[in-house]
């Protein structure tokens, strides 16, 4: 049992309305935030203890506010009080995508995940922040910094430095074509629930912002945790897009557009996350992240290579040796 001070407050605040409530570990995230399950006599809830000077909970109550009334299954808040930093909400089970997806159920699942981000992407957009040039750019310096510098010592000359500078400039451009949507910013395998009603059970929201309609799409299905083969990918990529069609979204678009959408917006995104997860490490001490930096890189230089405008970021990488240094390293 977890005797710190924030769980002895949490637990506090559990018996104050059920005092026969038991608490157990749900899951904790790369946040400052914990989950536990409570369980009340056979009925069960969640707990999420999120300290009020590292995480906002408001952010979260707003986006679970507009994705239920986008009809997506996200969970209901039953308690909260934000002084403390704790929220009790609905059980969307234990069961995550990443742990029963397979080549039988992918069909079936993402199909069902793609149906919710149809929905997600029609929910209120008012008031959240922009995925604009300036942030695109921040997120992808998190590599140089923690993924180059930090975890390889891996400095680049001022002339290799600006052919990444020119390759981030051209992802940026091409990702800001993109008709702007409600983005979730983490649907991938792990925030998505198996339910048995309205399935999935949508988590790990709180950070949504006004995004590419391509963003949650390679979270879906360029995942950081689980890979499928690139005609699969492409298949349910088209699927989608045809979604789109049928829904009034995007209209007039061809097939290979969309692909190349898809495409630099899953670059920007991995080279963003190969810095978050070097950085998950080294700053705050989690490195079971770096078991999931080779499928990333993978995902990044397949891209880049793939693209004239990015192929010299590939080559950077290759004269590095930085596939031969991640698989090194992995655990």
């Amino acid at each position: 049992m977890i005797e710190d001070l924030r769980y002895k407050q949490l637990s506090t605040w559990i018996h104050q309305e059920w005092p026969q409530a038991t608490i157990e570990v749900a899951s904790v995230d790369a946040s400052f935030r914990r989950y536990f399950r409570i369980n009340n006599n056979g009925k069960t809830s969640i707990a999420m203890d999120a300290p009020p000077d590292k995480e906002d909970c408001k952010p979260f109550i707003d986006i679970t506010q507009r994705l239920l009334k986008a009809n997506v299954h996200a969970p209901e808040i039953m308690r909260q009080d934000l002084a403390q930093g704790f929220l009790l909400l609905e059980d969307l089970g234990s069961k995550d995508y990443l742990d029963y997806l397979n080549p039988d159920s992918a069909d079936t699942l993402y199909a069902d995940a793609m149906q919710s981000l149809l929905k997600i992407q029609q929910a209120k957009t008012h008031n959240l922040p922009d995925y604009d040039a300036d942030f695109l750019l921040l997120e992808m310096q998190y590599m140089p910094e923690w993924f180059l510098q930090t975890h390889f010592d891996i400095h680049p000359t001022s002339a290799q430095q600006e052919i990444i500078n020119e390759c981030f400039s051209k992802i940026i451009n091409k990702v800001l074509e993109q008709p702007q949507v409600f983005v979730h910013r983490d649907y991938h395998s792990r925030n998505l629930m198996i339910t048995d009603q309205y399935n999935p059970g949508v988590i790990d929201y709180q950070d949504a912002m006004l995004g590419p309609i391509t963003y949650d799409l390679v979270s879906l299905l360029r995942d950081c945790y689980i890979q499928w083969p690139n005609q699969k990918v492409e298949h349910w990529v088209l699927d989608f897009k045809h979604q789109l069609e049928q829904s009034g979204s995007l209209l007039n678009l061809s097939d290979e557009t969309f692909i190349e959408w898809f495409d630099y917006m899953g670059l920007q995104r991995h080279i963003k996350v190969l810095g978050i997860f070097a950085r998950l490490n080294h700053r705050d001490g989690k490195s079971n992240y770096l078991n999931d930096l080779p499928l990333t890189l993978e995902y990044m230089m397949q891209v880049a290579q793939k693209y004239h405008e990015t192929k010299p970021l590939y080559d950077l990488f290759i004269e590095w040796q930085i596939p031969e240094k991640v698989g090194a390293v992995k655990n």
